[in-house]
């Protein structure tokens, strides 16, 4: 469904995106690791800087309000349109491809701090949520996304017999 222009997706899980994610971090890293000419590598050193090149994760907040969750994501440079949202009951994916290119007519480009890859950035709620009840909006920058907290399910009390 789309709501405001944000693609919005009912997942039942997110872990298959984290999935393919880390198997991509996995083979930068591993590029790496290969690519190291003095033989002194850590594998935690290339994993961190795997992510970095390929990863952007926007800054959040999380703020829970009158019986929903509200999602803030500074995404500022990200079109509305390239921008995936996917929620499950327990955890939010934003996620969109991220380019940046210099144009030769600009200038020689002194200092550049932008990159290309993908914005990937999961959330795990504290509790349920209720997929079937999100809004998500983008404006100026900002990627707000408001989910309802889900219904408690009260026990039901089944009466036993004997045969």
């Amino acid at each position: 469904m789309f709501k405001n222009g944000i693609a919005v997706r009912t997942k039942d899980t997110i872990l298959s995106e984290i999935e393919r994610l880390n198997h991509v971090i996995g083979e930068r890293a591993y590029e790496l690791f290969r690519n190291n000419r003095s033989g002194i590598s850590s594998a935690v050193a290339d994993w961190l800087t795997a992510e970095r090149q390929l990863v952007w994760k926007p800054a959040v907040e999380l703020r829970r309000k009158d019986g929903e969750y509200e999602v803030l994501a500074a995404t500022a440079g990200v079109p509305a349109k390239d921008l995936e949202v996917q929620i499950s009951p327990e955890d939010l994916l934003i996620k969109a491809p991220v380019h940046h290119q210099h144009a030769s007519s600009e200038g020689d480009v002194q200092l550049c701090e932008f990159k290309s890859g993908e914005l990937f950035r999961s959330i795990h709620f504290p509790e349920k949520v209720d997929p079937r009840q999100v809004h998500a909006e983008y404006k100026d920058g900002l990627l707000r996304i408001r989910v309802s907290v889900a219904k408690k399910q009260t026990p039901t009390k089944i009466a036993v017999t004997s045969a």
